[in-house]
């Protein structure tokens, strides 16, 4: 029932999220002993405000309460996905490259299932992270092979 729910909130989170021209970066909808929970993860291209998500938050919520795809009672939470933003598609590696990245494998790639480094783009569903702290080789990962991907938060130097 949570995959049923959780297809239906998508759908809707996706309408409204593509009317306002904002990414929606991923769902989440887990039984908890008071309801269900729906999280809500939006982005924008140059980031997104509070008016923003509450934008969002009121939209789904009226639409939700109107389809009624949850049988339970639930609380809905929407935010950012932060400065260390999961990377869920290729089309994510792309749009960050030149920004720092952990990336870990379901498997053994080259002897290591986990990197740090710069992201250097995605070509035939490799992606090139340029390790940094390794002497700046160039690691390629299989897209397929990616059990996860995030954003590291940077900050900024100061002289």
């Amino acid at each position: 029932m949570a995959g049923q729910a959780q297809e239906a909130v998508k759908a809707v989170a996706q309408r409204v999220t593509d009317s306002r021209g904002f990414e929606l970066v991923d769902v989440e909808v887990k039984r908890q002993r008071e309801g269900m929970t729906v999280r809500l993860f939006v982005d924008k291209e140059g980031g997104i405000g509070l008016d923003d998500l509450q934008t969002v938050s009121e939209e789904v919520s009226a639409i939700l309460d109107a389809e009624d795809p949850i049988a339970s009672t639930y609380t809905l939470e929407v935010s950012s996905p932060g400065l260390d933003r999961p990377l869920f598609t290729e089309a994510d590696y792309r749009r960050f490259t030149g920004k720092l990245a952990k990336l870990s494998s379901y498997e053994l790639v080259d002897g290591r299932r986990h990197w740090v480094g710069r992201l250097a783009g995605v070509e035939d569903g490799v992606v090139a992270i340029v390790l940094e702290k390794e002497g700046g080789t160039t690691a390629k990962v299989p897209f397929a092979k990616l059990s996860a991907g995030r954003l590291e938060v940077e900050f900024g130097k100061t002289r």
